[in-house]
């Protein structure tokens, strides 16, 4: 056996205990529901609990995935934000639709989120880039995401440049920049059992259902 597969095979998931869920207590609506398990990994020390897999389609119908950062998640939806000129911008152009992944295993959690996405106001990406740091600023300054990079150096002076430009003008724009908003229209609360007995709770748009909402369990 490789060291790959030595190590792949010894590893464990959820050492740890894991809170209890019950589906019965669930809102009518998921998202106080995603408010309390998202607070509730913050609380229990999960790093990074704000970061999600993000996944697209473009016109060829080949799926695309990586990590973005959540910016926000209301009543009009879950918002993230990057370049429309970016990969994962094009995709959107072309197909609006997108899953969402969460992932927090210090409490063997998982929400899923599948739903129509719409490029929010240029006033509002403005807002929200000028809410963030000067580094986020930069980063959104340099542009140029997912284009073919000449060399390191190529970068680092791009960078450079947009740092000192984010310093000196802090309420510049980045025109392309953009703030997407995901509606739902189906969320899948996941919680990991240690005895491999998850509880799956779904919830549906549905007209017909209390706030809008079906709920079903799904087997695991």
């Amino acid at each position: 056996m490789s060291d790959f597969h030595h190590a792949l095979r010894s590893l464990r998931v959820w050492d740890t205990e894991l809170p209890a869920f019950d589906p019965d207590t669930a809102p009518a609506e998921p998202l106080p529901l995603f408010h309390t398990w998202f607070l509730a990994a913050v609380a229990a020390g999960q790093t990074e609990p704000h970061t999600l897999s993000l996944a697209t389609a473009g016109e060829d119908g080949r799926p695309d995935v990586r990590t973005v950062m959540l910016h926000d998640a209301d009543a009009r939806g879950w918002h993230f934000a990057t370049h429309a000129t970016s990969a994962k911008g094009r995709q959107l152009a072309a197909r609006p639709e997108a899953a969402l992944g969460f992932y927090w295993p210090v409490q063997g959690r998982q929400v899923r989120i599948r739903g129509h996405v719409t490029p929010a106001s240029h006033e509002e990406a403005y807002a929200d880039l000028h809410a963030r740091t000067t580094g986020a600023l930069a980063a959104a300054l340099t542009g140029r995401q997912s284009e073919v990079l000449e060399s390191p150096e190529t970068l680092a002076e791009a960078s450079e440049a947009a740092w000192r430009r984010a310093e000196a003008e802090p309420d510049a724009d980045a025109p392309t920049w953009t703030l997407y908003v995901v509606e739902p229209a189906e969320l899948e609360f996941f919680q990991g059992d240690a005895r491999r007995r998850h509880l799956r709770l779904r919830y549906r748009r549905d007209p017909a259902a209390p706030a809008g909402w079906a709920r079903e369990l799904l087997w695991p």
